[in-house]
C-alpha cells in the first residue's frame, strides 16, 4: 500500500512536469524567402521580427532541417524560432515538422506574416483566420488542415500602381518607411513576450488597438 502511495505521488509529479514543461514552450514562426535577393523586403518582414527577438534576447540560429532555428529563454519560458528554409509556398512543412518535432500545442504558436489588406501603421493578431491570398499561410493551412492557430500579421500597405503589387511585397522599404517599420519590429518582440506570459486573447486586445505614428 505505501509503495503503490509513492508510486502514485511519483507518476503524478511527472506528469504535472511534464505539463509544466509544454505549457512553457512556444513555436514562434517568421515567414520569407531565403536568398539575398529577398532579405528586408516587405514579404520577409516575418524573418525580420523573429531576428529580432532572438537578437534581443542574446540567442543565434543555426541551419537546421527546413529551417534555420533558435531557441531562447524568457522568464521560464522557452521559444523555438524558425525561419524556414523551404521558401514560403512550403511554410507549412517546416511549421508543422518543428511543432511536432518539440510536441508543442497549435494555440502555443504564433506566427508573423506581412499583410497587403492592413496599412503600415497597423499590426492585426487573431486567433484564427484565413490565409486571405496569401500563399506561405494557404500552405501552412492546408498542411495543418485547419486556420485555426495564432497569427500576428505585419501591415504593410497597398501603396503600389495596378499590376505592381509583385514588385511592391518583394521590394525594399522606402526610407520614409523604415522608422515606423523599426518602430513596429521593436513592438512585435514584446507581444510575442506578452502572448507567452499572459495568452492570446489579452494580448490580441492590445495589439488590435495600436496605431503607430
Amino acid at each position: 500500500m505505501i509503495y503503490c502511495y509513492f508510486e502514485c505521488a511519483f507518476a503524478g509529479s511527472l506528469l504535472r512536469t511534464i505539463f509544466d514543461f509544454n505549457m512553457n514552450r512556444f513555436l514562434i514562426i517568421g515567414l520569407g524567402n531565403i536568398g539575398d535577393e529577398y532579405r528586408h523586403t516587405r514579404h520577409n518582414i516575418g524573418f525580420d521580427v523573429v531576428s529580432a527577438f532572438v537578437l534581443k534576447h542574446g540567442g543565434f540560429f543555426k541551419v537546421d532541417r527546413l529551417a534555420e532555428v533558435a531557441e531562447v529563454k524568457w522568464k521560464g519560458k522557452t521559444f523555438i524560432c524558425i525561419k524556414p528554409t523551404t521558401y514560403m509556398n512550403l511554410s507549412g512543412k517546416a511549421f508543422k515538422y518543428w511543432m511536432d518535432k518539440e510536441k508543442i500545442a497549435i494555440e502555443d504558436t504564433l506566427t508573423i506574416v506581412d499583410d497587403l489588406a492592413l496599412p503600415l501603421n497597423k499590426l492585426r493578431m487573431r486567433g484564427s483566420g484565413s490565409d486571405a491570398g496569401h500563399n506561405g499561410l494557404k500552405d501552412i493551412q492546408l498542411t495543418l488542415g485547419t486556420d485555426q492557430y495564432p497569427k500576428l500579421r505585419f501591415g504593410i500597405g497597398n501603396d503600389f500602381p495596378k499590376g505592381r503589387q509583385i514588385e511592391f511585397v518583394l521590394g525594399k522599404w522606402l526610407p520614409s518607411e523604415t522608422p515606423m517599420v523599426e518602430q513596429k519590429i521593436a513592438k512585435c518582440s514584446e507581444i510575442i513576450e506578452s502572448f507567452a506570459a499572459i495568452g492570446l486573447a489579452k494580448t490580441m486586445n492590445m495589439v488590435n488597438s495600436l496605431d503607430f505614428t
